[in-house]
């Protein structure tokens, strides 16, 4: 990777900088990911990412060509990079760690909401039955990337974040997007899968309250003393009930025995 130098980024406002480096936005994809900037007809493209790990970063355009070198604009690793395009497109971001190790990730604040209007509608009403499909942990292929959607139900707070291994067990660097509806808090993280260890680190907006959770639609957790959630694939499970299933409408269950 070998940066070229380009325009000067424009600094984000510094209560959404701070909030991001303090794991405090309540809206990080407001801020992170990319965006259009700039007066209209002269916008530019900005993408900002929060990388703690990261020593050096730059954007790998999906479609090709030379990478974009990201300017760290916070101690603490928010990096942004000004490019010369005016138009969306799909990229990656290429990061260097202080130990000299380098690696090309998707970025999960490049991507919208999984959970659809329709899903946020049945649980509103509460004639959403299975929920368990929705919230919690699951494993999928989101716009053609693999990785593992989290999903949470916390009205009451102020933001969210999903922390495990994967990420150091920092509460900062994967916050949550608040469907604000529903109450419901979500994330689609790239490149994750089963076996992933994981929590929720909640802000309340009551008394500053503050907590580590487990999921409560987790599919999978540690053995005790351990208490975190682990993704995992329920559906991979092969039924072997074929014969009751066909014998259960058969079955007149108010004169047959409960056991």
């Amino acid at each position: 990777m070998r940066p070229e130098r380009l325009d000067a980024p424009h600094i984000p406002r510094k209560e959404d900088l701070d909030g991001i480096t303090h794991g405090r936005h309540g809206d990080p994809f407001s801020v992170l990911g990319m965006h259009l900037s700039g007066a209209e007809g002269a916008q530019r493209v900005e993408v900002r990412a929060f990388l703690p790990e990261a020593a050096e970063a730059w954007v790998v355009a999906q479609e090709g060509g030379s990478p974009y070198p990201m300017e760290r604009i916070d101690p603490l690793g928010f990096f942004l990079a000004r490019l010369p395009e005016s138009r969306i497109f799909s990229y990656r971001i290429h990061l260097k760690t202080d130990e000299g190790t380098e690696t090309e990730i998707h970025d999960p604040y490049a991507v919208g909401p999984v959970l659809t209007d329709y899903d946020l509608h049945l649980m509103g009403e509460g004639s959403h039955y299975k929920k368990y499909e929705k919230l919690g942990a699951h494993t999928m292929e989101f716009h053609g990337v693999r990785g593992v959607h989290f999903a949470v139900w916390a009205p009451n707070a102020t933001s969210v974040t999903v922390m495990g291994d994967f990420n150091r067990w920092d509460n900062r660097r994967h916050p949550m997007r608040f469907l604000e509806s529903s109450g419901i808090w979500e994330i689609f993280v790239p490149g994750l899968g089963e076996g992933q260890i994981y929590k929720f680190y909640v802000r309340s907006r009551y008394q500053e309250y503050e907590a580590v959770k487990a999921d409560p639609y987790g599919f999978c957790f540690e053995q005790r003393p351990k208490s975190a959630s682990v993704v995992w694939d329920i559906n991979k499970y092969q039924w072997q009930d074929t014969a009751w299933m066909v014998k259960r409408p058969q079955t007149n269950w108010f004169e047959s025995p409960m056991s």
